[in-house]
Parts: structure tokens; sequence; C-alpha cells
């Protein structure tokens, strides 16, 4: 964690990456040994810009270079999520105590062949599905579900030219206020900006 970028507030800078194919299919990657489902991710490091940390990230996790995909959107603002307690490293400096993400949304211009978990020393995922455009939200961990609907609710019209579409059913109450709460805010602080 040395050089990773923890911001005066205990906010890790990390880049999101969402990769959608010619279906608009969005990739998830399964996490080695584990259950998880999630987009790729990654910290940024000390003074590298983030389109630089998502290019670095994107070759690390899936193999991917920048000739293999075409930007869409990137998110205008840092997008966070704080680490429920039981996850924050008390012994560590400096104290992490969540994330602040720039989130990209990325068309795959290559063959889906091209990605690849064996182009890094340590890659965190060994197997991918190409997934509907909501389902991120109820396959990641419960602490990063608000920021994944918030990364789709923002970038998803670059990908969705004929609207957006609409929420599942099959999210809870609980889901659709707290979503509903996070979008009336970043709509707020776009029109106070």
């Amino acid at each position: 964690m040395s050089d990773d970028w923890i911001d005066a507030e205990g906010f890790r800078a990390n880049v999101g990456i969402i990769i959608a194919n010619s279906d608009d299919k969005l990739m998830l990657g399964g996490r080695i040994g584990a259950k998880g489902w999630q987009f790729p991710q990654g910290g940024m490091l000390r003074g590298e810009e983030p389109e630089q940390a998502m290019y670095r990230e994107l070759h690390e996790e899936v193999g991917l270079t920048e000739a293999d995909v075409e930007v869409l959107a990137v998110s205008s603002d840092w997008l966070r999520y704080k680490l429920p307690d039981k996850f924050i490293r008390r012994g560590s400096l400096p104290l992490c105590i969540g994330q602040k993400q720039r989130w990209f949304l990325l068309r795959l211009v290559s063959d889906e062949d091209e990605v690849r978990f064996d182009r890094s020393d340590g890659p965190e995922f060994d197997r991918i599905r190409w997934v509907d455009f909501w389902r991120p939200v109820s396959e990641v961990i419960y602490f990063k579900r608000r920021v994944y609907a918030q990364a789709l609710h923002e970038l998803g019209p670059a990908l969705c030219a004929d609207g957006m579409p609409l929420r599942p059913r099959w999210w809870p109450k609980r889901w659709c206020s707290a979503f509903d709460k996070d979008i009336a805010t970043m709509e707020l602080s776009k029109s106070v900006t």
C-alpha cells in the first residue's frame, strides 16, 4: 500500500472500469478463490492520472490494452464508498476508510478472446461473464452496490442511446430508496457547479 494514494479524509484513490461488448452486455470478473463478481478496478498510484491508472489496471486485471477498447464515458467526479468497520485495516497508515473512484465506461473493440488473466504477475480474476446492464449491482459485495448504481446511472446514457434500461423489479425497496437519494444528491451537486 506504500504507493497508494490515500487522501486526508482516508479515501483511497481508485479507478473503476465498466467494459461493454458489442451486445451491450457488461463484463464481470470472478475473483480468484472467491465467489464474488465485480467490475475491474484498482488503486491509483501517487502522481498517476485516472486514465493512466485505468489502462494499467485494464491490462493487469483482464489483459486488455488501449487498442482493445474505446472510451465511451468517464464519471464527472469521484464516486465514494466507505468500508464496513470489519474491512478497515486499523494497523495501516495512513488509515484507509474507503475508496473514491473515477469510473470509465469502455467498449471492447477487440475479440473477447483478448481477455486474458496471464498478462500480470498477480491476476485478481480467473473468469469473466457478460451480464445485463443492472445485474452488477446485485452481484458485487454489498458495500459497493450504491457506487455501482451511481456509476451505471451516470455513464449508462453513453451506452444506451435509446434510453436507460428500467431498474429491475427484483431490486429491494431499500435499494431503490437509497439509489433515489444518491441520484438526487448527484443531480443537485451538478446543478450547483
